[in-house]
């Protein structure tokens, strides 16, 4: 009876793990409004999905705050015109914190330059009064794939 216990203790606990987090789909939601308001510049949805401390440091080194990357944004002068996650992943090192890494390939345009580019990321989430919020973004151009 106790080996019956511990085996179906194991494949109760395994079976969880296996599992997603229960607050992933709203995470994957939120990432995808983020995404959506940063291609289309509006200044309501950005403020509603960036955390007020945002630290947004761009792959060339450039580092903004919640409020100048939505100005930046909401004047059109980047436009995020592609933006696919070639890899993604998620997870929770302490409650209400995500980190979500990965690798994107980003289009942008920027004060008439073209930036097309695969980068290597690290976003932190954090959940603030019930809803997720973009905290922090580091990025790093990378080479092609070989």
């Amino acid at each position: 009876m106790k080996t019956l216990l511990v085996a179906l203790s194991l494949l109760f606990t395994l079976h969880v793990l296996a599992e997603d987090p229960p607050n992933l789909a709203a995470l994957k939601a939120a990432d995808k409004a983020r995404v959506a308001a940063m291609q289309s510049g509006d200044r309501a949805k950005l403020d509603a999905v960036f955390s007020d401390e945002l630290r947004y440091a761009h792959s060339n080194g450039v580092v903004d705050t919640k409020t100048s990357f939505i100005d930046i944004l909401a004047a059109g002068k980047t436009k995020y015109v592609g933006y696919d996650y070639e890899e993604v992943n998620f997870t929770f090192p302490a409650p209400g914190i995500a980190l979500m890494t990965g690798r994107a390939h980003v289009k942008a345009e920027s004060e008439g330059k073209a930036m097309d580019a695969v980068l290597g990321f690290l976003a932190v989430w954090r959940e603030e009064k019930g809803q997720w919020r973009f905290l922090a973004w580091q990025s790093c151009k990378l080479p092609p794939k070989q």
